[in-house]
C-alpha cells in the first residue's frame, strides 16, 4: 500500500514540474534572487548590478558544464566565487559612491557585461548558448534557498545585523558608534554578487539556454522589485515578494491583454500604500 501511495506520489509530482516546472523553478531562484538585493539593501545601498553577477555566474556554470563536464557542486561553487572576485575587484571604486550614483554605476556595469557577453563568440555570442543540462532541481534549488534564508536570520538577530540596520537607517552615525562602513558595503556587495551568481547557475542548468540579454536592466529592475515590494525589515519580505510577483503574471493569465496593466497597478498599489513592504515585520535583535 506504502509503495502505492509513493508511486502515486512520484507521479503526481512528475506531472506538476512538467505543466508547472518553470514557475516552480522560478520561485526559488527568484527568491534566492531576491536575497541578494535585501543583502545590499539592509546595509542603505542601491546597487543595481544583481543581473550582471547573475549572468557571470549563470555562464561561468554553463561553460564548466557545456565545456569541460565539472560535477554539479563544483560548478556551482565556481559560479557564486566568480562574480564574488568581480564584486571584490569593481567594489573599491563604486562603494565611495552612495545613492543613486552607486545605482547608476553599478547598472553601467552591468550594460559592460552584456556587451561583452555578446560578443564572446566562445560562449554562444549573441546567438547564446545553448544544450545546457537539466542538473539543478527542486531539491538543489529550494535547498539553496532555506540554507540561505536560514543564514540570513541568524546573521540578522546578531549583531552584525544591529550594524546593517544601523547603516541602513544613518550612516553618519553608524560610523560614530564604531561600525566599520567600507567593510560592511563591500562584504555586502561580494555576498550579494556571489548569491546572484549561485542564483545564475541554478537558472542556467533548469532552462537549457541562457543569452546575454537575459541578464540586462530590466532583469536589474525586476529583482530590485521583489525586495522593495516585500519589504526589507527581514529576509523573508524579498522571498515573498519574488514569490508574489513571479506568481501573480500566471494568475492573472486568463485577463490575456489586461493582466500585465492588473500586474502594473497591484505593484504600484503596494508600493504606494506599503511603503514597508507586503511583509512589513523586522526581526528583533542581539542585545
Amino acid at each position: 500500500m506504502s509503495s502505492l501511495l509513493g508511486a502515486g506520489y512520484a507521479d503526481w509530482l512528475d506531472d506538476a514540474l512538467f505543466t508547472y516546472g518553470t514557475i516552480i523553478y522560478g520561485v526559488g531562484i527568484n527568491g534566492l534572487l531576491a536575497l541578494s538585493m535585501y543583502v545590499v539593501l539592509a546595509v542603505g545601498q542601491l546597487s543595481l548590478g544583481q543581473a550582471a553577477f547573475m549572468g557571470i555566474g549563470a555562464y561561468t556554470g554553463a561553460l564548466l558544464t557545456v565545456k569541460f563536464g565539472l560535477p554539479f557542486p563544483l560548478v556551482l561553487a565556481a559560479s557564486a566565487i566568480v562574480p564574488a572576485l568581480v564584486a571584490l575587484a569593481v567594489g573599491g571604486p563604486t562603494l565611495r559612491l552612495t545613492g543613486v550614483y552607486l545605482a547608476i554605476a553599478t547598472l553601467g556595469l552591468g550594460e559592460v557585461i552584456r556587451i561583452l557577453l555578446v560578443n564572446w563568440d566562445y560562449a554562444g555570442g549573441a546567438l547564446g548558448l545553448s544544450g545546457i543540462p537539466e542538473r539543478a532541481g527542486i531539491a538543489w534549488i529550494y535547498g539553496s534557498l532555506g540554507v540561505a534564508l536560514f543564514g540570513f536570520m541568524a546573521v540578522g538577530r546578531s549583531r552584525v545585523g544591529r550594524a546593517m540596520e544601523a547603516m541602513r537607517e544613518d550612516e553618519t552615525a553608524a560610523g560614530v558608534m564604531g561600525v566599520i562602513l567600507p567593510r560592511y558595503r563591500m562584504a555586502a556587495l561580494v555576498t550579494s554578487a556571489a548569491l546572484a551568481g549561485y542564483a545564475g547557475a541554478l537558472s542556467a542548468h533548469v532552462s537549457s539556454f541562457i543569452g546575454a540579454n537575459e541578464y540586462g536592466f530590466d532583469t536589474a529592475v525586476t529583482i530590485l522589485s521583489y525586495a522593495l515590494l516585500g519589504g526589507i525589515g527581514s529576509p523573508l519580505g524579498p522571498v515573498l515578494g519574488a514569490a508574489v510577483l513571479t506568481l501573480l503574471p500566471e494568475v492573472l493569465r486568463p485577463l490575456a491583454d489586461f493582466r500585465l496593466l492588473i500586474n502594473g497597478a497591484i505593484i504600484v498599489l503596494a508600493v504606494l500604500f506599503m511603503p514597508r513592504g507586503i511583509l512589513p515585520w523586522r526581526m528583533t535583535r542581539a542585545a
